[in-house]
């Protein structure tokens, strides 16, 4: 995502984005593609994309909680958001918004200050109460109508980092973060 394609965001979207200080993710369909591949063993696999795990981390290190809220439960989403340093990962979440809440009440937020992305039905309830609503490329249609703002990537294949520049940028912490690689 570029500047210029901030520029055309509506003006809500960026004064949601601007507030946030937790953004919560949903796992399959939206930080991979939403297949479900198992072993001849039953071990489910997961892919995740590089650019949204920098995104994740750089929202970390630039003060912006983040949250990992899943109905289901997988060794490797374990695995991946240990590497990433993600310390609110709640898998076999079956009221994602109980769970949002709880976290929000725990980090002493409101929900304006939070963003939760998703890509399907089960994540209506939460993206609902979050201040800012973020469905990605690929969600389904109801909850793609519901969102305040739509990704252009897929989830699984970049959104995550799309949502990620979005909210540093909207926070005007873009240069602080390529000062951060130079």
């Amino acid at each position: 995502m570029n500047a210029m394609y901030l520029a055309d965001l509506p003006a809500e979207v960026l004064a949601r984005a601007a507030a946030i200080r937790l953004a919560a993710f949903d796992v399959d369909g939206t930080l991979t593609d939403g297949r479900l591949p198992f072993s001849a063993e039953g071990q489910d696999h997961k892919v995740f994309h590089v650019h949204d795990g920098l995104g994740l981390k750089q929202l970390q290190h630039h003060g912006i909680a983040v949250a990992i809220i899943t109905a289901r439960s997988s060794e490797a989403v374990s695995r991946r958001m240990a590497e990433l340093g993600i310390r609110h990962v709640y898998q076999g979440a079956r009221d994602k918004r109980a769970c949002l809440h709880q976290l929000l009440n725990e980090l002493d937020l409101q929900p304006e200050q939070a963003a939760f992305v998703g890509d399907d039905l089960p994540d209506l309830a939460p993206m609902r109460i979050a201040g800012l609503g973020i469905a990605v490329a690929n969600a389904h249609p109801w909850l793609a109508a519901q969102a305040h703002w739509q990704t252009r990537s897929r989830g699984g294949e970049g959104a995550a980092r799309e949502v990620s520049d979005l909210l540093l940028q909207a926070q005007g912490r873009q240069d602080e973060v390529l000062q951060s690689w130079y």
